[in-house]
């Protein structure tokens, strides 16, 4: 198969998915016609792309090569991250009131928050969870617990504890090595 062939195949194979399509050779057809003079047509094809076949390209996977590399270069920041959920907690809940349907909001905007700013700290190969839990401040007790395959020369969290008068609030954030 040459070059050209598999370029019309992959062609072919892209145009599939349009309704109609010329012909892919691209060869004008001279028919005599019913006065005996010569004329011109391009054939048209029309069809649907079956859903059994699958774009070879929306498929193809980056190969990554092996660094061999078994533990970090740099460590996972924890004392910047236990400030940065500090900031973050504060900043958002300093003046709130417990509201079920409220907080329940703000649970996912504020683990989305400071998901996105640790992010920023652009520490390489960890991934990162951030959990964050609130509840009303009453004269009950609550017990969290997570559990995780951790390795603990490499993996770390940070944790923060906030308080007011009506609510208080726990955010984790897990960093989990990936080697």
């Amino acid at each position: 198969m040459t070059m050209s062939d598999m370029a019309r195949d992959r062609m072919a194979h892209s145009l599939k998915k349009r309704t109609s399509v010329s012909s892919l050779s691209s060869h004008d057809f001279r028919r005599k016609g019913p006065h005996g003079r010569a004329k011109d047509s391009v054939s048209t094809v029309s069809y649907m792309d079956d859903p059994s076949q699958h774009d070879d390209a929306s498929h193809l996977t980056v190969q990554m090569e092996n660094t061999y590399q078994m533990g970090p270069t740099k460590r996972f920041p924890v004392a910047i991250v236990n400030r940065i959920l500090k900031d973050v907690l504060t900043n958002y809940l300093q003046e709130e009131q417990y509201e079920a349907e409220l907080c329940r909001q703000l649970t996912k905007t504020i683990s989305e928050v400071i998901k996105a700013q640790v992010k920023d700290l652009m520490v390489p190969r960890y991934k990162l969870i951030a959990v964050v839990h609130i509840g009303p401040r009453t004269s009950q007790s609550i017990l969290i617990g997570s559990r995780c395959l951790w390795d603990p020369k490499n993996d770390t969290f940070s944790s923060y504890i906030f308080r007011n008068s009506s609510l208080f609030a726990l955010a984790n954030v897990y960093a989990v090595y990936f080697e």
